[in-house]
Formats: C-alpha cells, sequence, structure tokens
C-alpha cells in the first residue's frame, strides 16, 4: 500500500504575537504544499528520505572564541526531526508501530515563518497512518500535529497546524489548552506576494520579549496587544466583505502595532515600506518577526511591479493565493 499525503503552508494575515494574550488571530493557508509518500514496510524498518526540505537562513553567535550556528528552530535541528516525532507520536497514538518508507517534497523553504513544519508533522502523520491502515479524522490530526511541534521545539501555538490541516481562512483564538477555531467563508482569491529577509532572531526569543515588556509596561505594551485584537475584528470584516483598500490599511496598522512591540526589523521594514511605495494595498511582516517573511496584497495590474521591487530587497519572493485546501490523503493500493 502506498499513500500520498500533503498540507499547505500558511501566513498570518493578522494578529500575531496579541493571539498569545487571548486575542484573535487571522490565517490562511497558501497554495505551496508539503508532500509526503508513504509506503509500508511488513519488516518495521523506517526510512526517511527529504529530497528538498532546505532552511534559507541561519544565525551565527560569536562569543570570545565559541560560534555558535542556528536555526530557528534550535541548533542545528534539521527538518527530519519532524519526521520522526510526528512516526513516534502518531505510532503511540496508533498503540501500533509498522515499517514506512517516507519520501518528502517541499514547495516552499522551511524555517521562512510559513508554517512549513507543521505541514510537515500534519502530512507525514496523515501519511503514517493511512499508510498502516488507520484513518484519522482532521481533529485528530491537527492534535497530534501540534503535538509534534510542542515536541520538537518546547513550546508552539496550536495555530499552524490547525490551518495547515483544515485549510481555507481562519481566525483562532485560544487560552492554555482551550483553542476556539472558525472557519471564514470567503469565496474570492486574495493575491499575495510573500518576501523572505535573513532571521535576526528566533521566534522564542521574540515571544519572550514581548512578554517581558507587556508584564513591564502593560498600560503601553498591553494596550498595544489590545490595538492589534481591535486590527483583527476590522479586518475580518475587511476580508468578508471583500474591500481590499480597508484590508490593505489594517495590514498596515497591524505592522505598526508589531513594530512598536519590536518585533520588525530594518529589512522587514525596508521590503514593507517599498512595498507600499510601489503600488500594494498593504504589507507587513507575517509570524514571529525578528527577520522571516514580510507580505504584500496587490491588484492584479500591480503584481508585477510591487514583487520586483520585494525581489531587490529580500532573498526570495513568491506569489501566493490563500484560502487553499488543507490536509489531502490519496491511497493507492498498489506502486
Amino acid at each position: 500500500m502506498r499513500v500520498y499525503a500533503s498540507a499547505p503552508g500558511k501566513v498570518t494575515l493578522f494578529g500575531e504575537h496579541a493571539v498569545v494574550y487571548g486575542q484573535p488571530a487571522i490565517v490562511a493557508s497558501i497554495d505551496k504544499r508539503i508532500h509526503v509518500y508513504a509506503e509500508f514496510r511488513s519488516d518495521r524498518v523506517i526510512t526517511i528520505e527529504a529530497r528538498d526540505l532546505r532552511i534559507p537562513g541561519v544565525i551565527v553567535t560569536y562569543r570570545e572564541n565559541e560560534v555558535t550556528v542556528e536555526t530557528e528552530y534550535g541548533l542545528i535541528l534539521p527538518a527530519i526531526s519532524y519526521l520522526n516525532k510526528a512516526i513516534e507520536i502518531a505510532s503511540k497514538y496508533l498503540d501500533s508501530k509498522h515499517g514506512v518508507k517516507l519520501v518528502v517534497r517541499s514547495e516552499m523553504p522551511v524555517g521562512a515563518g510559513l508554517g512549513t513544519s507543521a505541514a510537515v508533522a500534519v502530512a507525514a502523520i496523515a501519511a503514517y497512518a493511512y499508510s498502516g491502515g488507520y484513518e484519522l479524522s482532521k481533529d485528530e490530526i491537527a492534535r497530534l500535529g501540534w503535538e509534534v511541534e510542542k515536541a520538537v521545539q518546547g513550546i508552539a501555538s496550536p495555530m499552524d497546524t490547525s490551518i495547515t490541516t483544515y485549510g481555507g481562512f481562519m481566525k483562532i483564538r485560544y487560552s492554555g489548552s482551550n483553542i476556539e477555531k472558525e472557519s471564514l467563508a470567503i469565496d474570492r482569491d486574495l493575491p499575495i506576494i510573500i518576501a523572505y529577509v535573513e532571521r535576526e532572531f528566533k521566534t522564542r526569543d521574540m515571544v519572550q520579549m514581548v512578554r517581558e515588556r507587556v508584564s513591564q509596561y502593560p498600560q503601553l505594551y498591553g494596550r498595544v496587544v489590545e490595538l492589534i485584537g481591535e486590527v483583527v475584528k476590522i479586518a475580518e470584516e475587511a476580508l468578508v466583505k471583500y474591500e481590499l483598500e480597508k484590508l490593505g490599511l489594517m495590514m498596515n496598522l497591524n505592522h505598526g502595532l508589531l513594530d512598536s512591540l519590536g518585533v520588525s526589523t530594518r529589512k522587514l521594514n525596508e521590503v514593507v515600506y517599498a512595498a507600499r511605495s510601489s503600488g500594494a494595498l498593504g504589507a507587513k511582516l507575517t509570524g514571529a518577526g525578528g527577520g522571516g517573511c514580510a507580505i504584500a496584497l496587490c491588484r492584479p495590474e500591480k503584481i508585477e511591479t510591487v514583487e520586483s521591487i520585494m525581489r531587490f530587497l529580500s532573498e526570495f519572493t513568491m506569489r501566493t493565493s490563500l484560502g487553499k485546501e488543507g490536509v489531502r490523503v490519496r491511497v493507492e493500493k498498489s506502486i
């Protein structure tokens, strides 16, 4: 039996960081996917072939004579860790372990803030379970995917594994283990350009810095968090009504508030402001910040111009459309 499973990457449209403090966030799946092929093995041997999982950048720290090289998720942590952990957690949940050959292909780089690790975990769990004759619900896949991310990273939001499992547009609010997910009925395409700049800080560093500032100056930074929540509410209305001008304005406002929290960087700001000045309706960082990705909302007639400017200032760019299908599985009886 051979199984093919895939899961999409994502962008956070609104609400990053504030979602940690009980505010809503809006995320959307993109048209770039992780593909996992699983072939059942009766000898209980597990082989993993990750052909094009890659990391776009690293962080190098010099301390006297010591040089430390890090990716966003730890000390040279290869993406293969998510595959290993996915098999381990799925096996434990199913109370059954079988041999499997996994082949993984990626349409997007790891570590760029596009939810690649969540997509790897979700697609691998689905492929492994189905290759052994087990069927999992999307709720089960999303929960197990979150367990994988927590186990590998130490801390993780359920946001990424939720959107890559269910797809579409989703408003998410969570507190502790309580997760509220609401799918948004968006039936029109939203053209987005994604640009990546090198990471200067890790996700956990950004989260910790914001936490310290909110704790130290709740009357200031706490208010910024609340304002981001207000932006999300207005943005949701604009998204549902397809009011692109208002949506772009809310993207700009959300970025300014994130910048005031200290999570943007000079390079991210350069890309964001260049996109706006070249005709984007709105542009902002997406994800935790400290480098990573910026997104720009464009009308079709402006895409070429905006993309060329963003490409000049970033390490790579790509066009994407939003609201794509979540995890999908196809089972083949014979190879």
